[in-house]
């Protein structure tokens, strides 16, 4: 991949930049109808016009139009005056760009619908084969590129002269929200521009973590297989450029997709059905050591009532994780159906055209997912090994071989609540039962004995303390979370979600209204209601 085709992007955005006046009105003279256009003076404008005679038709020295600028800092109605007073709405410069593209680089909506409406070209192409889509997406304005696809029809999908669409350009300078977009409207993720480079290479070659995440998520194998011209696969083409992280994650997606896509079982592959096999084993082979090697051991009759009644104690604790631990393996963790996350199933156009009636969304981008193409709520997650979208998704816990989310979230607490218990009661009863049986002993003699003699117990204790660490851990973590109301992945993830920042910058969590409504609307209703916010402000997310 040549330097200089990756150096067109630079000399675009640059060339778009140098046009944008910065100040204001009264810092400047306003001298024409360029600038005076520039700077929305509409007075001004209309005195050019009007009284001096100036011409709205003719370009400036650089070969740039009044209705240029007034698209490119958003005045929709000078940009209405202009063109009743006989600016040409579809008026190129020397790189033959319309007041559309200029338009598109800030994403002014409303001036586009002038233009629009007044008959300007929504598929006019410059010098590079840039449509309004293509720069909308090299500037990141999601909003402008989905309004002008819904409602003008604009195709999202059309290459430019040297064979990039508008995703290759998303995923080149890294906007995540406007990859989600596309790829939720379908936009093809194997197109190959001239250079052989899909939008994974694009996204590899800059090191755009979030962008490769979501491209592989969304994919398909294909995609991390392809060679550009080069013979590079994005993984090769990241490592190449010094993109150590991003190769890593490509080159793990690649071994692992069966994982990745649509949760395919490989033989002989354990991270594909999850450790939940083993740990039922586990939590099994605990009881049975336990009964047979501590409360029902044959040489321990100094055990007394106490301690035995606590031995079948933890017995029945442990049965009933076991109940727990199917339920929240095979529990529905809160999967987001299409019935719920958009309002039509078959339709992603009108899920699109009726997004705002759609209960759902709440101005984030990343509320669209690309893969179930639906519209999610703002706390949920697309699961890559379930690849399904979880509502409130905590975490994905490979040992329950589930998700856990806002249905089963629960009986997962539950579970580690009744493994920490069963746990530390079974330690507990074993230490004492040893202590009654060899009071006398010296430790050396009795710990040396204990080993000798009675092998099942010693197991017992050292995996029933990994199991009692792990667990305490997760009924701590599990505990303050649920007191604060907010999710593991919220605590990993939380500079990337901006509903999570308050208008200072700082984190503040809109959904937590205290420890002890927290935990009662949590433990009444197994989860808590994300409508009612502690905060109005939710700001834009990136998931």
């Amino acid at each position: 991949m040549a330097s200089s085709e990756i150096e067109v992007v630079s000399d675009t955005q640059n060339q778009h930049s140098s046009r944008v006046l910065n100040g204001s009105s009264n810092e400047i003279n306003i001298v024409d109808v360029f600038s005076a256009s520039a700077y929305g003076d509409f007075d001004k404008l209309r005195k050019f016009v009007e009284q001096d005679g100036c011409s709205l038709s003719q370009p400036d020295g650089n070969g740039y139009y009044p209705l240029q600028w007034a698209s490119l800092n958003n005045f929709p109605d000078i940009t209405q005056y202009i063109i009743e007073h006989g600016g040409d709405v579809n008026a190129a410069d020397n790189a033959r760009q319309t007041a559309l593209h200029w338009a598109a680089v800030r994403g002014s909506i409303a001036v586009a619908d002038v233009l629009l409406q007044k008959g300007a070209r929504v598929e006019a192409a410059d010098v590079n084969g840039y449509r309004a889509v293509h720069v909308a997406a090299q500037y990141g304005q999601t909003a402008f590129l989905n309004h002008i696809v819904v409602k003008y029809g604009a195709d999202y999908d059309v290459p430019d002269n040297e064979g990039r669409s508008p995703l290759h350009w998303a995923a080149y300078k890294g906007f995540a929200d406007t990859i989600r977009l596309l790829l939720f409207r379908d936009a093809f993720q194997g197109r190959q521009d001239k250079t052989g480079c899909t939008p994974l290479h694009w996204a590899a070659l800059r090191g755009n973590m979030e962008a490769c995440t979501i491209l592989v998520h969304a994919g398909s194998k294909h995609e991390l297989t392809v060679k550009d011209n080069a013979g590079f696969t994005p993984a090769q083409l990241a490592y190449d450029k010094g993109q150590r992280h991003v190769a890593f994650l490509l080159s793990n997606a690649q071994r692992t997709a069966g994982s990745f896509f649509g949760g395919k079982v490989c033989f002989g592959r354990i991270e594909n059905i999850g450790y939940a096999p083993i740990m039922l084993f586990i939590i099994v082979l605990l009881i049975i050591l336990f009964i047979n090697s501590v409360i029902g051991a044959p040489g321990l009759t100094k055990v007394t009532a106490v301690v035995g009644l606590w031995g079948w104690v933890a017995v029945s604790l442990a049965i009933c994780s076991l109940m727990m631990f199917y339920r929240c393996s095979s529990k529905d963790p809160g999967y987001v159906k299409k019935s719920e996350g958009s309002t039509n199933n078959t339709d992603v156009e009108d899920s699109l055209l009726n997004i705002e009636l759609n209960s759902t969304w709440v101005g984030n981008w990343s509320q669209l997912c690309p893969t179930c193409k639906i519209i999610r709520p703002v706390r949920s997650k697309h699961c890559p090994t379930c690849n399904r979208c979880v509502e409130q998704f905590d975490h994905h816990c490979p040992w329950i071989s589930n998700c856990v989310g806002k249905r089963n979230k629960w009986d997962f607490f539950i579970f580690v609540c009744l493994g920490t218990l069963t746990s530390f009661i079974a330690a507990v009863v074993t230490i004492q039962s040893i202590r009654t049986e060899l009071p006398a002993r010296l430790a050396e003699k009795w710990i040396h004995h204990v080993v000798v003699e009675h092998p099942g117990r010693v197991a017992f204790l050292v995996v029933d303390t990994i199991v009692l660490i792990g667990t305490g851990a997760l009924t701590i973590a599990q505990t303050s979370q649920i007191a604060r109301n907010i999710t593991t992945n919220e605590m990993a993830n939380v500079a990337r979600y901006g509903y999570l920042r308050g208008p200072d910058g700082r984190f503040r969590n809109p959904y937590n209204h205290g420890c002890r409504k927290n935990c009662t609307d949590f433990l009444i209703h197994g989860y808590t209601d994300d409508n009612e916010i502690a905060w109005p402000s939710l700001q834009q997310t990136t998931n």
